[in-house]
């Protein structure tokens, strides 16, 4: 039946479809699927067994906690991969930030959390695969992760419980500032440091709804400040990820401590000879000086750089809109580059990437 209905509307082929989640968020009480993690674990084993029997190319994604804030998150993913480790080939992964009561500096550590999340789940996915002496290595599927303001979403799905029912409605509409493009800079670094295992990331979502970009109906779009790191590591991260070892000054927050001021993530294209350098600034009020050793990518030239930071008459909490888009990357030029090493003054709360080459 779904077969004759693909091909009725114009698709004679099969999709081929090669990368399947086994579920989603099935910890999660408010899913109609939810399940106990053994309950789980054992249906998505026959689950995986069954679809390879269909197409033994397929890759499956065990679902893991949606977020690091379950309770049950830790014994869940070990529950559940006892159970399928060897017919799955991911575990997923979902986190989303905000800012809340007005505390800028533990939302700007974000990234710390997402770290520590992601080497959780490594150090869990790798101990049940010794605790059944499998060969196999599982890699991480971060496949929800963005900025959104959820506590706003709460209180605007509990109004609209009396309104007409709408078959497009507004939904999670969220504007993107300034501090929201600095945090999605530092997650984006995160996932890029994490690159030997975390092989799947996708930002969710893509327009309108928590998106990159907004559009009004019939009318104009625009793009997010959140758009423009997500842009430029698309464009610029390429080659081998490296290893950054960093050092910077730290403070402390309500919720995180030791949070390094200066954040960062590099790539190396051999074939180009090309290095991308992705820095973030979370410090609110100060510059920051950069000092870079680039012997080891015989960088030369800088090809490119820009920064997303408060202009004048802008300040963190600026946005772009339908009528205004001045919250862009700008040409950055405070840097020098020579005898091995690049230097630079970071504005406050900024993201900057150099495009260097050998």
């Amino acid at each position: 039946y779904w077969s004759d209905r693909r091909i009725a509307n114009g698709a004679q082929s099969p999709f081929d479809i090669k990368l399947w989640c086994l579920g989603n968020e099935v910890d999660g009480p408010w899913q109609v699927g939810h399940k106990t993690a053994y309950e789980y674990g054992r249906l998505a084993n026959e689950t995986a067994k069954a679809m390879r029997l269909i197409d033994s190319e397929v890759e499956l994604v065990a679902c893991g906690s949606s977020n690091s804030r379950m309770p049950t998150f830790g014994s869940w993913e070990s529950t559940v991969l006892e159970q399928c480790y060897e017919t799955v080939d991911y575990v997923s992964l979902h986190s989303y930030y905000e800012e809340l009561n007005g505390d800028p500096l533990s939302f700007l550590a974000s990234a710390v959390d997402l770290d520590n999340f992601i080497e959780a789940v490594i150090a869990t996915s790798d101990a049940v695969g010794a605790k059944i002496k499998s060969r196999k290595r599982l890699n991480l599927s971060f496949d929800e992760w963005n900025v959104w303001y959820a506590s706003r979403f709460s209180s605007d799905r509990a109004q609209a419980e009396d309104t007409p029912w709408l078959p497009h409605p507004r939904i999670i509409e969220d504007d993107y500032t300034i501090t929201d493009a600095v945090v999605v800079g530092t997650l984006l670094n995160s996932l890029l440091r994490h690159g030997d295992r975390v092989t799947v990331a996708c930002q969710a979502q893509l327009i309108n709804v928590i998106g990159l970009l907004r559009s009004e109906p019939g009318g104009e779009a625009w793009t997010q400040t959140i758009a423009y790191p997500f842009e430029q590591m698309r464009r610029l991260a390429r080659g081998q990820i490296l290893q950054v070892i960093a050092q910077a000054d730290s403070y402390d927050s309500a919720s995180y401590t030791d949070v390094p001021l200066v954040d960062a993530s590099a790539t190396y294209d051999n074939e180009t000879g090309r290095t991308g350098l992705f820095v973030a600034n979370r410090s609110l009020t100060e510059s920051a000086s950069l000092s870079v050793d680039v012997r080891g990518v015989r960088a030369k030239r800088v090809r490119a750089s820009h920064t997303l930071h408060a202009q004048a008459g802008q300040d963190r909490h600026s946005s772009n809109g339908v009528s205004h888009d001045s919250v862009t990357p700008r040409s950055f030029d405070s840097y020098a580059l020579g005898d091995g090493r690049l230097t630079a003054n970071l504005p406050p709360l900024s993201w900057t990437v150099f495009d260097m080459e050998a």
